[in-house]
């Protein structure tokens, strides 16, 4: 087992940290370089863009023939993780949610056409994307098999309608993957379909609000009523929908924990500076073993974390569909997440509860992790059903 990074991974990992420390967590402390939803406003954002593509560290996750850094799961796992030590850096490498599921998912299955169409702009930066499958109740959630949008067939289109909601970036985006239901079978009665923004037969019913800080696009509910998407449009095969909702999901569960791992990672560091020079009765409160305690068990479970999500990583790079793995990082790393801005904001005192640094931000936005793509319960019966299945054997060793 090597936990070691290749030479060149290494130095692209000290090369993207070098850059959101000397150039992207210096914007955090101007109000004026946030949007009206908290998040990166977007003159900034498109000039760190420009700044993240001239440094060559521009969309790791997409094959270098189609733009991208061409790295693999792993590579992406100890970038991500740096990206993301700055509440504004993964937009700034277009290596951000939903884009970044988006982006891997079209390179993936979409055909020659459709990358050209569809993923080309996405992995440029000139448009950003949206995944429309969630909807509200009764209809699918963490349970597809309860979809109730309908795709129906009328020659050569499918003619969309139902109803979507939190809806991640739709507001901002230009491309979206949407999940429909094509027939009543329930292994394959799904299916996945492109659309434009600007294609009449559907519409933004609200941009829902949230407690935390947003995406850019926020949380959305959609209409849908008549909406005509040509079958030239359609991604893999008809039925193939939850195929493609699972190539998608798989790493981008694993793409959320990359990049909490980095927030977490910054709410300890922002606490450790502090401690070390805040004092009390002539001690600084480093010196406070209740305080080393407490850093400690963060920093234990930080690790803990990290190895989680690479074990996941390198069994991706395998070919594995890692879904234990998978799953067992996410239910981690969004505890890890919000245990760290807790402990963080706990340590400062007054100062972690203000807006003086950006641990409040990041406890607003951990309470989501627990929530998106898929809730912790639903991961531990998952693993609880692998359990139960496979007894001793659930702990089995990789064999070479």
């Amino acid at each position: 087992m090597d936990f070691s990074l290749p030479p060149e991974i290494e130095a692209l990992r000290v090369q993207v940290a070098q850059f959101v420390r000397e150039r992207i967590i210096p914007l955090e402390a101007d109000p004026a370089n946030y949007d009206e939803h908290e998040n990166i406003a977007p003159a900034v954002l498109a000039r760190m863009q420009q700044e993240a593509k001239a440094a060559g560290l521009w969309a790791p996750q997409i094959p270098r023939e189609l733009g991208g850094m061409g790295l693999s799961v792993v590579g992406r796992a100890a970038l991500y993780e740096e990206m993301n030590a700055s509440i504004f850096g993964p937009a700034c490498f277009n290596a951000a949610a939903p884009d970044d599921g988006n982006m891997t998912v079209l390179a993936k299955v979409a055909t020659p056409a459709q990358k050209a169409r569809w993923l080309a702009p996405i992995v440029e930066g000139r448009v950003r994307s949206s995944f429309v499958m969630t909807e509200p109740h009764p209809g699918g959630g963490s349970d597809p098999g309860m979809m109730l949008t309908r795709a129906e067939r009328r020659g050569s289109d499918w003619v969309i309608h139902g109803r979507k909601w939190f809806i991640t970036g739709a507001d901002a985006a230009q491309h979206f993957i949407l999940i429909a239901r094509t027939s009543d079978d329930t292994r394959k009665g799904l299916s996945a379909f492109m659309f434009d923004r600007d294609q009449p037969g559907w519409r933004i019913v609200r941009r829902i609000p949230i407690m935390g800080p947003e995406e850019h696009g926020g949380h959305c509910e959609l209409e849908f009523d008549g909406l005509v998407i040509p079958d030239s449009e359609r991604l893999l095969e008809v039925g193939d929908g939850l195929k493609v909702t699972q190539i998608r999901l798989g790493t981008a569960r694993l793409t959320h924990c990359m990049r909490w791992l980095g927030l977490a990672k910054r709410c300890l560091a922002i606490a450790l500076d502090y401690v070390g020079v805040r004092e009390n009765h002539g001690r600084t409160l480093a010196s406070i073993d209740s305080v080393q305690i407490m850093l400690a068990e963060v920093a234990m479970q930080i690790e803990i974390g990290r190895l989680l999500t690479m074990r996941a990583a390198a069994k991706l790079d395998s070919g594995d569909f890692a879904r234990r793995e998978v799953s067992m990082a996410k239910v981690f790393v969004a505890d890890v997440l919000h245990r760290a801005a807790d402990t963080g904001i706990q340590l400062c005192g007054g100062r972690g509860y203000s807006k003086d640094t950006p641990l409040e931000w990041i406890y607003r936005y951990a309470r989501q992790a627990r929530l998106v793509d898929g809730a912790s319960e639903v991961h531990k019966t998952v693993l609880a059903g692998a359990l139960m299945r496979e007894r001793d054997a659930f702990w089995s060793w990789d064999r070479r």
